[in-house]
């Protein structure tokens, strides 16, 4: 809009540079606004970059469900990979409770058609961000395998797999030369079974992928502050960003902070039910798994490894607890033991990560406006969905920012739904 000779630019603030939100600042950059990024860490080292890379649009059904709820005890960790520390029952003990009323049968169909919808917009939005960054090449979109070390789980996981809804994607039994393939990179174990998913795909180079969203966002006049955000406040009705004494206002601010997202609003007096659900990972820098070869999942182990271009990463654990406490060192161990025990090829040492996924007890995200500030706009809560979805998050906060209808109904993702508090 021009008066004059002045030029009047929207102004957006975003507040968390991991992948939703660099995703969103670009869709907001491309759509006129003057957009800055606020991110403390000047190398962010959040679940954004610590995860398989893998673009899962087949994971529809939310993990708040009844087979999850019959199914808790038996993958309690350390015979399982989830993990509910004793110390940390304060964190998610409450949670927990949200969690189990989140996973009736109503509540779980529903956010299935919710995630489906929003699912089927992943892979696309993604090929059109790869366009706009000229990261094409770092997108691949050969789906992944799920493997199995007994006759008894190969015919159970294959016959769920085959019979439950996967949206967009697709599965059929591996064939017999890429079975092969799996047992050649796993030769200590006792691979019985495995599908292959087509639909799904990968990011090989998470580092990359960062790099060219930061460059393109600043080559587009876009600002990366390296700053950490104290709260978010209202004031005449608008929110504001508050960082050490000073107060930084826009006419939209996103929140896509992750795990840190509920603290960052409790200034505001709301009490959002999210949670740090935290995941580790192992990565050795070098590995003869090849370059070509889709992530597997080893289903009986919960484990994902997946071959990025700076060696090779197998990820697992869902960890309830508070995102500011201690790793439990026996998971990266239990890694090493799943890898030893398969004789993956990791070659040489490998380094150890722990991050936190920002998890809401409807396994649903958060993507919507804010009832008590119209400038205020929530991206987070993605839980294991983040990489997968922040393309197609960053396209709806930019249309909602822009007046212009987004590509589904988010009404099931409006964070209204936890009650009179957003």
């Amino acid at each position: 809009m021009k008066s004059g000779s002045y030029s009047l630019v929207a102004t957006g603030l975003v507040i968390g540079g991991g992948l939703v939100g660099l995703c969103t600042a670009l869709q907001l950059q491309r759509c006129g606004l003057s957009v800055t990024v606020l991110e403390p860490q000047e190398k962010p080292q959040g679940a954004s970059w610590g995860n398989a890379g893998h673009i899962a649009v087949e994971q529809v059904q939310p993990l708040a469900s009844p087979a999850m709820v019959t199914g808790a005890l038996a993958r309690l960790y350390p015979r399982g990979a989830l993990g509910l520390p004793v110390r940390q029952i304060g964190s998610w003990g409450p949670f927990a409770l949200k969690l189990l009323r989140a996973s009736t049968p109503a509540r779980f169909a529903a956010g299935t058609a919710a995630l489906s919808a929003l699912l089927a917009q992943a892979m696309p939005a993604w090929q059109r961000m790869c366009a706009l960054t000229g990261t094409a090449h770092l997108l691949r979109q050969d789906g992944h395998f799920v493997a199995w070390e007994s006759e008894a789980s190969a015919a159970g996981g294959r016959a769920h797999w085959l019979s439950t809804d996967i949206g967009t994607a697709s599965v059929r039994d591996a064939t017999p030369d890429e079975l092969s393939a799996i047992r050649g990179l796993a030769p200590k174990g006792t691979i019985a079974g495995a599908v292959r998913f087509a639909g799904s795909g990968q990011m090989t180079d998470l580092g990359a992928l960062a790099d060219a969203l930061r460059e393109a966002l600043v080559a587009t006049g876009g600002t990366i502050r390296h700053a950490k955000v104290d709260g978010i406040e209202i004031d005449g009705g608008r929110a504001h960003a508050r960082v050490d004494s000073e107060r930084l206002s826009a006419d939209h601010v996103v929140l896509s902070a992750g795990a840190a997202s509920a603290e960052l609003l409790r200034p505001m007096g709301l009490r959002i039910p999210l949670i740090a659900e935290r995941g580790y990972h192992i990565q050795s820098s070098q590995s003869r798994w090849p370059t070509d070869m889709p992530p597997v999942a080893f289903e009986d182990r919960s484990m994902i490894v997946t071959r990025f271009a700076g060696g090779l990463r197998a990820a697992s654990f869902i960890e309830f607890s508070a995102r500011t406490a201690p790793p439990d060192p026996g998971k990266w161990r239990k890694l090493r033991d799943h890898v030893a025990a398969l004789g993956l090829p990791f070659d040489g040492p490998d380094h150890e990560w722990i991050g936190a996924r920002p998890t809401l007890p409807d396994y649903l995200p958060a993507i919507g406006r804010s009832t008590r500030a119209p400038n205020l706009l929530y991206a987070f809560g993605h839980q294991h969905l983040g990489m997968t979805l922040a393309a197609a998050t960053g396209e709806a906060i930019a249309a909602l920012a822009v007046g212009q209808p987004p590509a589904i109904d988010l009404a099931p993702f409006d964070p209204a739904r936890f009650g009179d508090t957003t």
